[in-house]
């Protein structure tokens, strides 16, 4: 109905309207549960006996009203109080089949939501590292709640509203056709045409008006999560006054644009009252007049006011099912959106999983950028051997984090090939390839959950005794033995509770319980002081014997004993050796060392 009258939508808003339509639709008809296909044909089934129910009920009344008024002849001859009970029966199995209609259609419904929103979590964990970097977490989520609730909602009003109220109205113009005449068809048409003209007309106005306050909506909760999530740099630089500011700012923006709304909801519903209540005097009229003529009875009369206020319901409720399932499709077609968004990192049809011979890794000639106008890897090449550690040094935006994010293949390469025992990581399934590296990243985030959880996350089913061995190789289970609720502490948001180092032995646990046979160390140890960082470096050390590891270091104490070390600049490579003899050349790295080492002696002073 809302494609078929809708003459103001532009017709690219139509066809919007209408893919969503279909993308619902195997929801609704599901090819793989004939069970609910089931559910669905009898739901119809129920509908329309209880549409039948409802259109008789005002001719048992009629017969009622008759048969005490000692005029006309009642439908079934049941008398006065006969007829008034069946009266009462029919309305009570009008209901109770519509009752039976929602509770057989509800797996129906269910069963759609939570595949829909399986699927958008799936689809939005596909999604590329570029993606999640530039997205709004807060508007991201608004998206996802209001979309999964407009599917909800229509699949139960486009099927239980809409089409119950065109089939009751066809029988309605039936009934007064043949038991009146085509006067009482011909002003209850021209009430509904008008009545739905006006609904559409305004209500597509009143959906842009929706969609402002929408986005203003989604613009405040952006604000107040970016706020929350950052509450500490807002303490730092106390600004908590700049943050309501910046919050009440998009609230106004929000009230100003609900208010809007409002009004043209209240200009919407007395727009429809008119036109109702214009077509119920209109059709009363011409039973007034039938009665005063001796052609109709006064149980005429009561059957045509009763028929008149039984449409008048789902008519007044069309108006606001219009209105939803209108913005249902906005808001599913948001959603929909975020669904066909390309995954820019995808497995290939014939790819394999990684085969781990020992773990050797080659960058060939490697180039890359984040952007395509600002290269950042101009050409890399080398190689690490099975079982070697490998830093990689170099000042800040060298590239250093960069490799560890392309063999882990949140990116792909522009040029050259990275590779792990001769395979390209692209020719790979990312599943293997993500399995077979352990990343320890500079910045530790963990799930607002226990110890224990966040630690057992680096292997699904690991036991307690597996959970305290990584977190005693990580230097962290006497902490944690310390605490009141020890392994079943809760943490915190992103893991606030606890502090830089002790975020950091978790996500070394967590990684050490991973058992891969390549690490990459990003910065591991940056958040500890230097009694933690020695200890701790001891126990990467001993996980990293057996295996390949890469260390990314901007400390550059902790690869002092890495068997290679290669030294970054803008994007290439000007230096690769061991430690020593790095500074026997005193070149780029022996610099970097003295510096170091020069910030070293001026702290401790």
């Amino acid at each position: 109905m809302t494609q078929a009258t809708d003459p103001h939508a532009p017709s690219d808003e139509r066809a919007s309207r209408a893919r969503v339509i279909r993308k619902v639709a195997p929801y609704l008809w599901p090819k793989d549960a004939p069970a609910m296909r089931t559910r669905v044909v009898l739901s119809m089934v129920l509908l329309v006996v209880a549409k039948l129910i409802a259109v008789y009920t005002p001719i048992l009344y009629k017969g009622a009203v008759d048969t005490l008024a000692g005029e006309g002849v009642p439908p079934v001859a049941l008398g006065a109080i006969g007829l008034t009970v069946a009266y009462g029966v029919a309305r009570m199995l009008n209901v109770g089949f519509q009752q039976l209609r929602d509770a057989v259609f509800a797996p129906v419904a269910q069963r759609a939501l939570r595949q829909l929103a399986l699927e958008t979590f799936h689809h939005i964990h596909r999604l590329s590292m570029r993606y999640h970097i530039s997205r709004r977490t807060g508007g991201l989520s608004r998206i996802i709640e209001r979309g999964v609730k407009g599917v909800e909602f229509l699949l139960r009003f486009l099927l239980f509203s809409i089409a119950p109220l065109i089939l009751e109205l066809l029988l309605v113009a039936i009934i007064l056709t043949v038991l009146f005449d085509a006067w009482y068809l011909l002003i209850v048409v021209v009430t509904i045409a008008a009545y739905v003209w006006f609904t559409l007309a305004v209500t597509e106005w009143r959906v842009r008006l929706r969609k402002q306050m929408n986005d203003q909506d989604t613009d405040a909760n952006q604000k107040a999560i970016d706020s929350l999530l950052n509450y500490e740099t807002v303490k730092y630089f106390n600004a908590e006054q700049r943050e309501a500011a910046r919050y009440d700012n998009a609230m106004k923006g929000y009230e100003t644009a609900a208010l809007k709304t409002a009004y043209s909801l209240s200009f919407l519903n007395a727009g429809q009252s008119l036109f109702i209540t214009l077509g119920l005097i209109g059709v009363m009229l011409l039973a007034a007049i039938g009665v005063q003529n001796g052609t109709l009875t006064v149980g005429d009369f009561v059957m045509v006011n009763a028929y008149m206020i039984q449409i008048t319901v789902p008519l007044n409720f069309l108006g606001s099912v219009y209105r939803e399932i209108r913005q249902a499709l906005v808001d599913m077609g948001e959603m929909f959106d975020l669904l066909e968004q390309p995954a820019e990192i995808t497995t290939r049809p014939n790819a394999k999983p990684l085969q781990i011979s020992g773990g050797e890794i080659e960058l060939d000639n490697v180039q890359f950028g984040y952007d395509r106008s600002r290269e950042i890897l101009k050409g890399i090449s080398f190689s690490i051997k099975p079982g070697q550690s490998v830093a990689i040094v170099g000042a800040t935006g060298s590239g250093k984090s960069t490799i560890g994010r392309l063999l882990f293949r949140f990116y792909d390469v522009w040029d050259g090939a990275l590779k792990i025992d001769g395979q390209d990581v692209r020719d790979l399934t990312q599943d293997s390839l993500h399995a077979a590296i352990g990343v320890v990243p500079q910045d530790t985030v963990l799930f607002n959950d226990t110890i224990r959880y966040n630690i057992a996350y680096g292997r699904d089913g690991a036991s307690q005794d597996d959970i305290e061995n990584a977190a005693r190789a990580a230097q962290i289970h006497d902490f944690i033995q310390s605490l009141p609720e020890g392994y079943d502490t809760t943490v915190g948001e992103r893991g606030l509770k606890l502090s830089g180092g002790e975020k950091q032995r978790v996500g070394i646990a967590r990684t050490l319980l991973k058992d891969p046979p390549i690490l990459l160390l990003d910065e591991a140890t940056s958040a500890l002081d230097s009694d933690t960082e020695r200890d701790i470096q001891a126990a990467l050390d001993r996980a990293g014997q057996g295996r390949t590891v890469i260390m990314i270091a901007h400390r550059l104490s902790t690869v002092a004993e890495a068997d290679q070390i290669v030294v970054l600049e803008q994007g290439t490579i000007v230096e690769t050796g061991t430690h020593d003899d790095l500074l026997a050349r005193g070149g780029r790295y022996a610099q970097l060392w003295s510096r170091q080492k020069a910030e070293e002696v001026r702290a401790s002073a």
